[in-house]
């Protein structure tokens, strides 16, 4: 990772395009009631209001993004730590409103396009064994299981797959193009 970058939401653009009127912005307290909606509706053991704000604060490792609809409405929320030159993808999450319509796929694709323009050479991440949604599209962009952290969830106890993205030599490729 170079010194000094940091990554800067209005640019690259997702690898598919969102529609007109959608944008990601980076997470700032403001976002924090929509995003724990979001959160609350997506996981059975969801982060805190407190941690989410640690992250906020974290700068220089911790970087959230929110993809908002045309109305400016949070559709989507996307949380990482960047150590070095590794992402770490902590949350993924999209408003059950909003689902099913590729906005997951599209704000993934944009962290991981934006990260590897700064020079990340891999991602990865934990997901339950049983999201077989999420591990679809975590396969759909290149992620492979590299280990299994047993017991890791709780509410219900499940194993989770550890996922390893690495990058390709061509850069927006990295994005799933």
């Amino acid at each position: 990772m170079e010194a000094g970058k940091t990554p800067d939401t209005a640019a690259p653009a997702p690898h598919g395009p969102l529609p007109p009127g959608w944008a990601v912005r980076t997470l700032e307290e403001a976002d924090l009631d929509e995003v724990l909606e979001i959160e609350q509706a997506s996981f059975a053991n969801p982060w805190t209001r407190e941690m989410f704000r640690q992250d906020i604060r974290n700068v220089g490792v911790a970087y959230g993004y929110v993809l908002r609809a045309p109305d400016g409405r949070a559709a989507a929320f996307c949380t990482t730590w960047v150590v070095v030159d590794e992402l770490h993808i902590n949350n993924l999450a999209v408003h059950p409103d909003y689902r099913s319509r590729g906005l997951g796929r599209a704000l993934l694709e944009f962290v991981l396009r934006l990260w590897s323009e700064l020079g990340a050479s891999h991602a990865t991440l934990e997901v339950r064994r049983s999201n077989e949604v999420a591990i679809n599209l975590y396969r759909s962009l290149g992620f492979t299981v590299a280990g299994t952290r047993r017991n890791y969830y709780t509410e219900p106890v499940e194993d989770a797959l550890i996922l390893w993205r690495e990058r390709p030599d061509a850069g927006p490729e990295w994005a799933g193009g």
